[in-house]
């Protein structure tokens, strides 16, 4: 479920506040440096830096 276009624009990343951009099931930090991939669950954002996927 796509999130809202209004909440992607006010959302950044927790560790660098980079703007975040919609992948999958996921909100990848948009930095060169950071890269982390935070989980969407039930239609929530989980901006956590625990909770976040490392890049590859």
């Amino acid at each position: 479920m796509p999130l809202e276009a209004g909440l992607l624009e006010i959302l950044a990343c927790p560790a660098c506040h980079s703007p975040l951009e919609e992948q999958d099931a996921e909100l990848v930090c948009t930095g060169q440096d950071c890269g982390l991939a935070y989980p969407v669950r039930d239609g929530i954002p989980v901006l956590l830096v625990d909770e976040a996927r490392r890049p590859a």
